[in-house]
C-alpha cells in the first residue's frame, strides 16, 4: 500500500492528534499521505505529504484510514466501496463494532505495510428512492435504511412488500432495514435480532408497531425489499440512510432496497471474534 488517506473530524484536537500519530508511522514505513486541504496547518508538510481538495481525497488511493466510530467508518464505506478502497479503523468513537484498532495500538501499523492483515468483506444495500417504478434517487449502505416520520414522533403507514409480495402493511413509527453489519445499531436497539456478518440476510425490524404481531422479519440477502408510503395523514415520509442522509417520500412513492454489488472491505489485523466483541462492547455501555 502506497497513497494512504486519513479522514476524521479534525475540528476535535484528540482525533486530529490520532491522525496526525498515524501519519506519521505510516510514512516511516514508506507511505504517501493524500490528506485534505483543511487539515493543512495539522501534519507535518514533507515530501510523503500531499494536500487535495476533499473531493479527490479517494482518487488513486490504496488504503483509508478512518479515525473515529462507526459513524466515521460508514461514511468512509460510502465512498470507498465503489472504488474497491479498503478502510482501516482506529476507534475513537464510543463503541467502533466496524474499527480494527484501538488509539494505544498503532505500533501495529507497519504490519498492514507488510502485509499482516486480511479482509473482513461486509455486504451493503443499494437504495433508491422511486416514483411509478423509476429512480429519483440512489445511494448505497452499509449498516442500514430506515423509513420513519423523521424527527416527529408520530406513528405512520408503509406496506412493506418483498419480491412484489405483500408482506403487511405496518402502522408503526417506522422500518428498519439492514444489513448484518447493522443489526448491532439501530436496529438492535429496535427489538431486532443480531446476525453474524458472514450471514446472507436482510433484516427488516419495525419501531414500535402499533400491532402485537408485526416482528422482525429476516429476508434472504437475494430478496428485493419495497417499502411504500401508503401514509394519508402526513406529506411525507423520510428516508434515512446510514443515519447520514435524509431525504424525503412523497405519498405513493417507494423505496427499493437490494443487496448491493459493492461491499465494505474492512481491514483486520487482530484475530477478530464478532461474538466476544459484541459482548464486550454491550457491556461498556
Amino acid at each position: 500500500m502506497k497513497n494512504i488517506t486519513i479522514t476524521t473530524n479534525y475540528r476535535i484536537p484528540e482525533k486530529a492528534e490520532v491522525a496526525k500519530e498515524a501519519a506519521r508511522r505510516f510514512i516511516e514505513c514508506g507511505a504517501m499521505m493524500i490528506l485534505p486541504t483543511y487539515a493543512k496547518g495539522i501534519f507535518d508538510e514533507g515530501p510523503s505529504v500531499k494536500f487535495v481538495p476533499p473531493e479527490r481525497m479517494y482518487d488513486n488511493i490504496d488504503l483509508v484510514v478512518v479515525v473515529g466510530g462507526d459513524g466515521t467508518v460508514l461514511e468512509a464505506a460510502r465512498r470507498a466501496a465503489p472504488k474497491g478502497i479498503p478502510i482501516l479503523g482506529i476507534n475513537k468513537g464510543r463503541l467502533g463494532y466496524m474499527t480494527s484498532l484501538e488509539v494505544d495500538e498503532l505500533d501495529m501499523i507497519p504490519w498492514i505495510m507488510n502485509g499482516e492483515y486480511y479482509f473482513d468483506i461486509r455486504s451493503m444495500l443499494d437504495i433508491e428512492l422511486r416514483h411509478n417504478g423509476k429512480p429519483l434517487y440512489m445511494s448505497c449502505a452499509l449498516n442500514d435504511a430506515v423509513v420513519s416520520n423523521g424527527s416527529i414522533a408520530k406513528i405512520v403507514d408503509m406496506q412493506l412488500k418483498a419480491d412484489d409480495k405483500i408482506v403487511g402493511n405496518y402502522r408503526a413509527d417506522g422500518l428498519i432495514v439492514s444489513t448484518p453489519s447493522g443489526s448491532t445499531a439501530y436496529s438492535l436497539a429496535a427489538g431486532g435480532p443480531v446476525m453474524s456478518p458472514n450471514v446472507k440476510a436482510i433484516c427488516v425490524t419495525p419501531i414500535c408497531s402499533h400491532s402485537f404481531r408485526d416482528r422482525p422479519i429476516v429476508f434472504s440477502d437475494e430478496s428485493v425489499i419495497e417499502i411504500y408510503n401508503v401514509c394519508d395523514r402526513e406529506p411525507y415520509l423520510y428516508l434515512s440512510i446510514d443515519g447520514r442522509i435524509n431525504i424525503r417520500i412523497m405519498r405513493n412513492q417507494s423505496v427499493r432496497i437490494a443487496k448491493s454489488q459493492k461491499t465494505a472491505k474492512l481491514i483486520r489485523i487482530k484475530d477478530h471474534n464478532f461474538y466476544a466483541e459484541l459482548c464486550n462492547k454491550l457491556s461498556a455501555l
